[in-house]
């Protein structure tokens, strides 16, 4: 089975989003725990979390399909002092509301190097923040998302993937998120049905299949290899409706939540409906 949904709003509290996705047909979600453009925001009240937990419970959706995502602000790879600090502490504050909401994964995207630092440099010191956080709470993996390589972003290809789980210490709450589109644009040709297949093949020998934690299932407005980040509809762009297809019949995807970033959130009901209408029984 697949569990579906998209990064809904937590507009006027977090209890809020397990509602918008139930909205749209959703079995899955994910969503911003507090601002994103802020560096520092107030903590959840007592009566936020009764309230996520409650509509959890109430629409039949599992912390285990529940992915949140961190700030856009957060770099664990900064390579200044005042900025990696304020990444570390804006990450661990992520963690512990994760913690508190009773979730079990937060997604983020690994780091920059801002071309002041090496990218084993940057790795080594992505893992670092991974670990502080970790060693500060517990129940919560971070699941680093691969990206599509653009500027200085690192975690476009498996291997540097693989290079910060290597120096985690705990492996058994690090993850990965695989975007569909990041991929693409990275130069994982997830198109066609023999890239597709060498794919995964790759991220199975790089990193390993047991570290795939969840999917954001988005289309792209960019070129293959282009390195450039921009989500489209389900179908409308390069990666087109057979790679859709294909991977809604792909028992590997099965119980992990399957996330939309797609950038029309009047089309995620009718998104998530056409996906589920892809499976054949």
């Amino acid at each position: 089975m697949k569990y579906i949904g998209a990064h809904v709003s937590a507009e006027g509290g977090v209890e809020n989003a397990p509602i918008r996705a139930h909205e749209i047909g959703a079995n899955a979600f994910a969503f911003f725990t507090k601002n994103q453009r802020r560096w520092v925001s107030p903590p959840l009240t007592k009566k936020s979390i009764e309230l996520f937990k409650e509509n959890c419970e109430k629409y039949g959706i599992k912390a285990e399909h529940i992915l949140p995502h961190d700030s856009y602000l957060i770099n664990l790879g900064h390579p200044e002092k005042e900025g990696l600090e304020k990444s570390r502490n804006a990450f661990l504050d992520e963690m512990q509301r994760c913690e508190q909401l009773g979730l079990q994964l937060l997604n983020f995207h690994p780091g920059s190097h801002l071309n002041q630092h090496s990218i084993d440099e940057c790795l080594a010191t992505i893992a670092e923040s991974i670990n502080i956080a970790l060693d500060k709470t517990k129940g919560v993996s971070a699941i680093i998302e691969n990206t599509a390589g653009q500027g200085t972003n690192l975690g476009h290809t498996f291997e540097q993937i693989a290079q910060i789980i290597d120096q985690v210490e705990d492996k058994t709450r690090v993850g990965v998120c695989i975007d569909s589109c990041h991929s693409y644009s990275a130069g994982y040709d997830l198109k066609t049905e023999a890239g597709y297949a060498e794919t995964f093949r790759q991220f199975d020998e790089i990193i390993g299949a047991n570290y795939l934690k969840a999917i954001h299932l988005n289309d792209t407005k960019k070129e293959f290899g282009s390195r450039v980040d921009r989500h489209d509809s389900i179908g409308k762009g390069f990666l087109g409706i057979d790679f859709f297809k294909r991977f809604m019949n792909d028992p590997r995807f099965n119980h992990i939540p399957i996330i939309l970033e797609t950038p029309d959130p009047t089309l995620w009901a009718e998104e998530i409906a056409l996906l589920r209408s892809f499976v054949v029984e």
